[in-house]
């Protein structure tokens, strides 16, 4: 996009703020919603591997961008100029090894360099755990984890991790047995978090994982009703039993198809 498609955006953004109804009524909290939305229509989009509907929601992602600044601007705070200009600060003052006299032998070193950078720009912040970044509850979980680890508060190995799981997994089910939903939905919040604690042990993220999974859900549950199609059927006048036996078709059919995830 040239300098004057930028500006042209910014300029839309505006008038929409002038004379839509419904843009006008928005505030920076009220649109937090939708740039949480866009950014995992965007992962969707790339695990879709369609390109096109990645550019497209890439699209709708920075509509959120401009938006918030527009709004900030209107407040005095600060404008999309200013967004752009911290972007490039940040982008040139954690990459030494590129933009200036620091070295990298390979990707592990960059990402230390950076965490490190991070470090010496948040000085005179004392807790860290306070710099956990912002997210799903698996994704602050998992960065929970990560940095107490850093400080040596961590399993030595996944056995730990495996061990305090089943510990949870044995609290949950006594709370569910008590019929004590306080209980119940402290210790699930407990299980999911010793989960979590698994994956990063394993190298995987949580995040992810899920994602995933809730592809491998739809492209299944898609699958059923497709076929339930075919023979004039709905779900709701399936059975248990046939939308089984549909399942488990699935699982053969979408991995054949080379849908590997599925």
């Amino acid at each position: 996009m040239t300098d004057h498609g930028i500006q042209q955006l910014l300029a839309i953004m505006a008038q929409l703020r002038r004379d839509c109804p419904w843009d006008q009524v928005q505030t920076p909290a009220s649109l937090t919603r939708y740039a949480i939305e866009e950014a995992y229509e965007v992962e969707a989009a790339v695990r879709s591997g369609d390109a096109a509907a990645v550019c497209d929601e890439l699209g709708d992602l920075l509509l959120q961008v401009v938006f918030q600044a527009q709004m900030y601007q209107e407040q005095g705070a600060f404008e999309f100029a200013d967004v752009v200009a911290g972007l490039q600060a940040k982008l040139i003052r954690r990459h030494p090894h590129v933009f200036a006299d620091g070295s990298a032998e390979d990707e592990q070193a960059v990402v230390q360099a950076w965490d490190a950078i991070k470090q010496t720009e948040r000085q005179g912040q004392r807790r860290r755990l306070d710099h956990v970044k912002a997210g799903s509850g698996l994704m602050q979980a998992q960065d929970l984890q990560k940095q107490a680890a850093k400080v040596g508060f961590d399993w030595p190995d996944v056995s730990g991790a495996q061990a305090k799981l089943h510990e949870e997994i044995a609290e949950l089910e006594q709370a569910i047995d008590s019929q004590d939903l306080a209980a119940i939905t402290d210790e699930l919040g407990d299980c999911l978090f010793a989960l979590v604690n698994v994956a990063r042990k394993l190298n995987i993220q949580s995040e992810q994982a899920i994602l995933g999974t809730v592809h491998k859900f739809k492209s299944r549950f898609a699958y059923i009703e497709d076929e339930l199609a075919k023979r004039h059927i709905t779900p709701e006048h399936s059975s248990l039993a046939e939308m089984d036996l549909l399942w488990e078709q699935a699982k053969t059919v979408l991995k054949t198809a080379g849908q590997a995830d599925v």
